[in-house]
């Protein structure tokens, strides 16, 4: 329509870096979240008016006012301005060639790593046979593994019958079970406590309570 500006280009990918001295534009892909920041475009507005308020409070006066206007224009420009805009399509067109969208999802993916060329989609909607039967092949390997582990006696070595201790009684050494200690020699069988008389003297694997006779 005559008298309107041309439309800005608008994705969902892309975070606002721009600040008071200028624009910059982060966009990332929306299946990996790699992206690429488009290079910072100073605002020659900004640097004038930035001149205007370094002036302005060395005179003040009407000067130090047109400074003060400079500052509120410097807050009212963060959102939507025409400058942020031309900054925004010229970020876009920096970045195009670097990411795809799908017609799948709609989603924007990185054409480097995230998008399948062979079908025109991204690899979350049309991933690569490869890939899928690589990943495949590794679970199956992964859930054989467990299942073949799970068919192992690996308690034959272990005594289950004496509770097992982390710290040696006589050294304070760390211990990974076994009835002796590997560095002082000490047993390593936990005393058996008496249930009725509480009694906690008794020697590891007795059968019945030296204070009072009750079987442990």
């Amino acid at each position: 329509m005559p008298g309107m500006g041309n439309p800005v280009p608008f994705t969902d990918n892309f975070s606002d870096l721009s600040n008071a001295e200028g624009y910059q534009f982060e966009f990332h892909c929306e299946r990996c979240g790699n992206g690429y920041r488009s290079a910072f475009q100073r605002d020659k507005v900004e640097m004038g008016r930035g001149l205007l308020r370094a002036v302005g409070s060395m005179f003040g006066g009407k000067l130090e006012e047109l400074s003060n206007s400079a500052e509120q224009w410097r807050y009212d420009r963060a959102t939507n301005s025409a400058a942020k805009d031309r900054a925004l399509t010229s970020a876009a067109d920096e970045v195009r060639d670097k990411f795809r969208q799908c017609r799948g999802c709609g989603d924007w993916m990185c054409a480097a790593m995230c998008w399948n060329d062979d079908i025109g989609q991204c690899l979350r909607c049309s991933p690569s046979v490869a890939e899928e039967v690589s990943r495949a092949q590794a679970s199956a390997q992964r859930d054989q593994i467990w299942s073949a582990a799970q068919q192992q006696n690996w308690t034959k070595d272990i005594d289950l019958a004496t509770r097992a201790k982390l710290d040696c009684p006589g050294c304070g050494s760390k211990v990974a079970g076994g009835k002796f200690c590997s560095s002082c020699g000490s047993s390593l069988a936990v005393a058996a406590t008496c249930g009725g008389c509480g009694y906690a003297g008794n020697a590891p694997g007795a059968v019945f309570c030296s204070e009072c006779g009750d079987r442990l």
